[in-house]
């Protein structure tokens, strides 16, 4: 039976945050209480278009709010942690977007109030909600795949023309779309990684960051497993097409997602004659799984066509995450369940790319996955 408690929301950064706007608001367990923004101007036209009246311009003012019972945020790297702990202090359950801190001790502060304070967190990853990755978990639990073999993922993308903070950051600094899924798949968790930088990004940006990988390969082991997976990421000085991907060799079939954005995925069938083994597949948007009040936006935008303009405005980007990313967030609370991932299991995807690449500034030193990441 559906529960009829309501969880009051707040979202703090509007940009790709009023994308949930609409799906607090209509989440039948949800209330979208809140939005925070520092200008002004910005904060009351995002309000005005979804009729969003609480409104603040000063997040420590918005957390002092006793009506807040969890706050989701969509801010700029540098600001997640710090604004995650002060969520925590306040006494409000966690969202926030990737990646979860840009320092392992900052992923420990995290780890250590969220199981503190009894409050919840999770990392809105969203390729773990993306409708290429549900399916091939769904072929992964049901045995299609066969016994795992070997993971692979990629995240690459041109920054240039991003905010000036962006320029010669750490590629694997913000690597958890690729991470996740090599861990999400089997419920594995990061024991030690190795990684090489390649290449050389412009002088100008790698004073800033100390980082001059125009990319990084980073290799991962999953503790307690034979399975080991290879991630690579780049932000600058790359000649590549947008590249959020994924591949998973089993002893049956292998996945594939994808080669160029907007391809379909391709699954390989051992057992297939050589010209048949490879086949393009669609997948389903697995609308099924969320309330009905929300599942039209796993395929459709959430502006009309004549709001196009507005500068907030994403359309139903993420592999149709959003919607599964806001329910299962929601209903962790409602239900007193783990979000996934929660604070472990977040920090642990986090810290494989911190800890790499400090491994590529070492010539791919070995470094383990500290404790606190691990769930036993």
């Amino acid at each position: 039976m559906m529960s009829d408690k309501k969880i009051n929301v707040a979202i703090i950064g509007l940009s790709f945050g009023a994308e949930f706007i609409p799906l607090y608001q209509k989440h039948p367990n949800a209330n979208m209480y809140a939005i925070c923004q520092r200008t002004a101007s910005e904060l009351n036209k995002v309000g005005d278009y979804f009729g969003v009246e609480k409104r603040y311009t000063d997040y420590d003012e918005m957390l002092k709010d006793p009506e807040i019972d969890a706050v989701h945020i969509n801010t700029p790297v540098s600001s997640h942690a710090p604004q995650v702990l002060k969520a925590l202090r306040a006494g409000k359950h966690v969202a926030c977007t990737i990646p979860m801190a840009t320092t392992v001790d900052e992923c420990r502060q995290i780890v250590e109030l969220a199981e503190e304070t009894g409050l919840k967190y999770c990392m809105m990853e969203t390729v773990l909600y993306s409708r290429e990755f549900l399916f091939a978990k769904e072929l992964y639990d049901q045995g299609a795949l066969g016994k795992m073999q070997f993971l692979q993922g990629s995240h690459v993308q041109d920054m240039e023309g991003w905010p000036e903070y962006w320029e010669g950051f750490p590629p694997m600094h913000n690597a958890t779309h690729c991470v996740s899924p090599m861990l999400g798949l089997t419920g594995a968790e990061a024991e030690y990684v190795s990684c090489f930088g390649s290449g050389t990004i412009d002088e100008s940006y790698i004073a800033k960051y100390h980082s001059p990988f125009a990319i990084e390969t980073c290799h991962i082991k999953f503790k307690d497993s034979d399975l080991s997976a290879r991630v690579y990421r780049s932000l600058y000085g790359v000649a590549r097409q947008y590249r959020e991907s994924f591949d998973f060799y089993g002893s049956k079939k292998a996945y594939e997602w994808p080669l160029i954005e907007g391809e379909d995925p391709i699954i390989h069938t051992r057992s297939k004659p050589e010209p048949e083994i490879a086949e393009r597949v669609k997948v389903p948007d697995y609308a099924h799984l969320l309330p009905e009040e929300i599942q039209a936006y796993t395929t459709k935008g959430v502006y009309d066509d004549d709001n196009e303009h507005l500068s907030f405005a994403q359309g139903a980007g993420h592999g149709g995450s959003h919607p599964h990313l806001a329910h299962q967030f929601i209903m962790s609370l409602v239900e007193d369940t783990e979000p996934y991932p929660n604070a472990r299991e977040a920090a642990n995807i986090t810290c494989v790319g911190i800890l790499a690449h400090e491994s590529a500034l070492a010539g791919g030193e070995i470094i383990k996955l500290p404790e606190f990441t691990l769930k036993s």
